[in-house]
């Protein structure tokens, strides 16, 4: 096909929605999305693919469909001012950065925001928006479009949120200011793969710790990004995401050759050997790689996960170091008045701190990734796990109720004396017309132990929406489609290597048992793919697994293949992470909803950085374990 029919088929650009929504709006457009078995794995979503998945998911449940319309009929407009918002908050004494919110803190007593669009064409629009608070303000929203569907240049302060989790993002997300940047992105799946892509360069702000020839520069750091990721097959995609902060001050703006070489060769133009050599090292690069699988169950629902790395592993630009590994559920409607999410993070030391950049992975002062990254005292290079659980309630009355809590607990070694910081929040929001009245109650301590809180009222403008909160419940099983437990026994050994000088170990057989979680669906008449969580004592600590891609090949009726890859958690003094690959058979049915299966996993280059007194004191930095399991199991079906 030539270029010009590429064009002439091509569609314009789209406005987006915000990063992040308000509580109903955000389960309405998620439903929207598991119903029409859409794997999405960063925001902001585009408003044009919120369109094409309606006109799956209308037959599937009417109500939502319309009340979603309504509530982007807006953007159809030449002119509109899509959303607007007032709050007015009793703040607090001290001062709390709240997650998400670009930067608000629990101190300010109010909140203002709108965003508009101007379509100057099918392939031009302006769009204008930010928020404001006191003590500072955000241009989010204020960018200029151009282009295609399959290639949309934005130029402005587009939002980046490079996760498919909705309350945080270990790269990139919505915590710090929005960035200036120029982005180039497609909406429209490419090639039979369902290709998607995000490549941006930002400017971030200005820092007066950037090292340089032996002493510190000032300027404005560059952070360049990149998202890839597909979708094969309807209900799953996987991607993979970097970061690149680099140049600012004195040091400039490396050449696009000096970034290419950085990008594919981050183990050696990453890190320099000692401090002397910092004027050497590119920058500081991140990467993460994300899963996303809907289960179009009776009661659908997604899980997701997200492995990342703040640095290289083993001097391998394939391997992770100082990793992050993230997962989540979520479940938009459950038993018709109900909607659940629950998601987890843990990272190790490295992340958010640099030697090259004082300040770290921080626009304005604030951690552009997971908010829990500012739970700590600045600069501090320490691990930390966190939670978040959210509950929701559609009534028979109207509206929403929501009881959300977070917490997080920072790794016990150091000086700093962390406690464990909790958050509680609870909010009730109900349209009436085009307005939403919302109230909600926060309150928590931080890792401290200092004590804060936050209340208030919040009135959001849509233009177009109706009176509806709820939406109709209805859905059936999919074919194909199901959930398992899984027990066993395996056998597996180790090998330890602790340091430089001191020789590698191989343990002798252990024998341990086996526990798993997983589900799967058809995507052909002789294929599956699905994810797994599984557990295996090993050395009496607990090893586990994640399958990021969980591929099964039937094999006549009874007998199945199949192979998966993901990331693994070894919990050891400090948790210790790496691959994990493995294959396997499977016989299916040896009893009615009974499989036997039989599995060889690997979890290769396990690693954990030398953080406590009693770790190798040697010039290489970290310990590995490569662990290999053969495994016997049984498991149910539902």
């Amino acid at each position: 096909m030539s270029a010009g029919v590429l064009m002439v088929l091509a569609a314009g650009v789209s406005s987006y929605l915000p990063a992040y929504l308000d509580g109903a709006f955000e389960r309405d457009i998620a439903r929207v999305m598991l119903l029409a078995d859409r794997a999405l794995l960063t925001r902001p979503i585009a408003v044009d693919d919120i369109a094409d998945a309606l006109n799956v998911a209308c037959d599937k449940d009417a109500a939502l469909c319309a009340s979603v319309r309504r509530r982007l009929a807006r953007y159809d407009a030449r002119f509109a001012v899509t959303t607007a918002t007032l709050a007015a908050f009793d703040a607090s004494d001290r001062p709390y950065r709240l997650p998400n919110q670009s930067g608000l803190t629990s101190d300010s007593p109010w909140l203002a925001a709108a965003r508009t669009q101007l379509r100057l064409g099918e392939h031009l629009q302006l769009n204008l928006g930010g928020l404001a608070y006191d003590g500072g303000s955000d241009l989010a929203g204020s960018l200029l479009s151009a282009g295609w569907d399959f290639a949309q240049l934005d130029v402005g302060f587009r939002e980046h949120w490079l996760s498919p989790f909705a309350d945080s993002a270990m790269l990139f997300s919505s915590h710090a200011p929005t960035m200036p940047s120029v982005t180039l992105s497609n909406r429209r799946r490419l090639t039979r793969l369902g290709l998607r892509y995000e490549a941006f360069l930002a400017d971030m702000g200005y820092s007066q710790q950037i090292a340089f020839e032996g002493g510190d520069t000032a300027g404005r750091p560059r952070l360049a990004g990149l998202h890839v990721s597909i979708e094969p097959v309807r209900g799953w995609a996987i991607g993979a995401s970097r970061l690149l902060q680099f140049g600012g001050g004195a040091r400039g703006g490396q050449s696009f050759g000096d970034i290419l070489r950085a990008f594919f060769n981050p183990s050696k133009f990453d890190n320099a050997a000692s401090p002397a050599s910092l004027d050497n090292q590119f920058g500081n690069q991140l990467a993460s790689i994300s899963s996303r699988f809907v289960f179009p169950g009776a009661v659908p629902w997604s899980v997701y996960f997200e492995y990342a790395g703040e640095d290289t592993s083993f001097a391998k630009n394939f391997l992770l170091g100082n990793s992050a590994l993230s997962v989540g559920i979520d479940v938009p409607r459950l038993w018709g008045q109900f909607d659940f999410t629950y998601e987890a993070s843990e990272w190790q030391n490295g992340w958010y701190v640099n030697g090259l950049y004082g300040d770290g992975l921080t626009n304005d002062g604030q951690v552009i990734g997971h908010w829990g990254g500012d739970l700590r005292r600045f600069g501090d290079a320490i691990g930390a796990q966190t939670h978040m659980l959210r509950f929701g309630w559609w009534p028979s009355f109207g509206g929403r109720l929501e009881l959300r809590y977070r917490t997080l607990a920072n790794e016990d070694y150091g000086s700093a004396g962390y406690q464990r910081a909790n958050q509680y929040a609870l909010s009730y929001a109900r349209n009436f017309g085009e307005f939403q009245l919302g109230a909600e109650v926060l309150a928590g301590e931080d890792v401290f132990a200092n004590h804060y809180r936050h209340a208030g009222l919040t009135l959001n403008w849509h233009p177009g929406a109706g009176p509806a909160d709820r939406a109709s419940f209805s859905s059936s099983r999919e074919h194909g489609a199901e959930w398992f437990l899984a027990a066993g026994a395996s056998v597996a050994n180790t090998r330890v290597d602790l340091a430089d000088d001191v020789p590698t170990v191989t343990t002798g057989r252990e024998y341990t048992p086996y526990l798993a979680l997983g589900a799967r669906r058809a995507i052909g008449p002789r294929s599956d793919i699905g994810t797994r969580m599984e557990f295996d004592r090993i050395d009496d600590h607990w090893l586990i697994g994640v399958r990021l891609l969980d591929y099964r090949r039937r094999i006549g009726p009874a007998l199945a293949l199949g192979g998966f890859v993901g990331a693994a958690r070894y919990d050891l003094a400090t948790p210790a992470y790496g691959i994990y690959v493995g294959a396997g058979t499977e016989w299916i049915d040896i009893m009615p909803g009974w499989n036997l299966g039989f599995d060889l996993r690997f979890a290769y280059k396990v690693a954990r950085d030398h953080l406590l007194p009693e770790d190798p004191q040697s010039t290489r930095p970290d310990s590995f374990y490569d662990i290999g399991i053969a495994g016997l199991t049984l498991s149910r079906r539902f």
